[in-house]
């Protein structure tokens, strides 16, 4: 059974078609990566998916059926827009918001005094939420999203206003939260975190599905006429390699439309070059939410 499933959603405000024609399902388990550019219909889609927003059109289901109480019990969700209360001292805030998902207090004492301590958050506990930094009232967002053990955690730029270590800390708390058996959705625009982290993606722009499925799937279906080679000593100049540019410690072979990968592999041996590595160029995420945003052409 699907975690969940979107189907044909469609959203307007007016005028404005926030979302036209999202589709794709979560699966237990897995970090999926709603991904999309600024405007693309991400927000507009998580807060149909949890019931904030009706959808004009088309169909939600959680765990194999329509949002209930109870569901919204076992989920997380941490907006964009921090939603702590600035006035409150951080513990008290974080204790209260544990309060209205059900926590005792002592239970929540016991949680929140891990996390504190896993987030260097320790010595700011009595420190009123304004008088913290964008990068710790961050943590504090994600804190009160995982505290009270959801099974489905729904986080919205979750890397925002976070420096490099910040950053890391999260990363691991999410794969750790997976290993623990969480389903983790991530809506963000950094392509480079979801690349690192998600098992699955759907990029949407202009409120319409543009790329879906397995993210090496969908890598792949960007391949282009290019291999990486490194090689002990210098490369020969080969007949169907347009260019070489140096890329990463290896070097980037860019082919003509009649050469294949493997003809230059041949090549190559048979000039007596040894090789200490050869792999076709996959390109990163980034190249490829670019070209496919440029494109516009929906997945099929």
């Amino acid at each position: 059974m699907h975690t969940i499933e979107v189907s044909h959603i469609a959203k307007s405000f007016g005028a404005t078609h926030a979302v036209e024609d999202v589709s794709f399902t979560v699966e237990p388990g897995e970090i999926f990566g709603l991904l999309g550019p600024n405007g693309a219909g991400k927000t507009t889609t998580i807060r149909i998916m949890l019931d904030i927003f009706k959808p004009d059109g088309g169909s939600v289901s959680l765990w194999g059926g329509p949002m209930t109480e109870e569901k919204k019990g076992c989920i997380g969700y941490m907006p964009e827009e921090r939603g702590l209360y600035q006035d409150a001292p951080l513990e008290r805030c974080l204790l209260y918001l544990a309060s209205l998902k059900g926590l005792s207090p002592a239970e929540a004492r016991r949680r929140l005094a891990d996390y504190l301590e896993r987030f260097d958050l320790v010595q700011h506990r009595h420190k009123k939420v304004k008088e913290l930094s964008k990068g710790m009232q961050q943590k504090a967002q994600i804190i009160t999203t995982i505290l009270h053990a959801p099974e489905l955690i729904i986080v919205d730029e979750p890397f925002a206003a976070l420096d490099p270590v910040n950053t890391q800390m999260i990363i691991d708390l999410l794969r750790d939260l997976r290993q623990q058996g969480a389903t983790i959705i991530m809506s963000t625009h950094q392509m480079h975190h979801a690349e690192e982290l998600c098992d699955r993606i759907v990029l949407i722009n202009s409120g319409r599905n543009l790329l879906y499925g397995c993210l090496d799937e969908v890598r792949r279906r960007y391949v282009g006429d290019a291999v990486l080679v490194s090689a002990a000593g210098e490369l020969p100049h080969l007949t169907g390699v347009e260019a070489m540019m140096p890329v990463n410690h290896v070097t980037k072979l860019t082919l003509d439309s009649t050469t294949a990968p493997q003809d230059v592999l041949k090549a190559l041996v048979a000039r007596g070059v040894v090789l200490e590595k050869f792999e076709i160029a996959v390109p990163p995420l980034n190249e490829i939410f670019i070209r496919a945003v440029s494109e516009g052409v929906p997945d099929a």
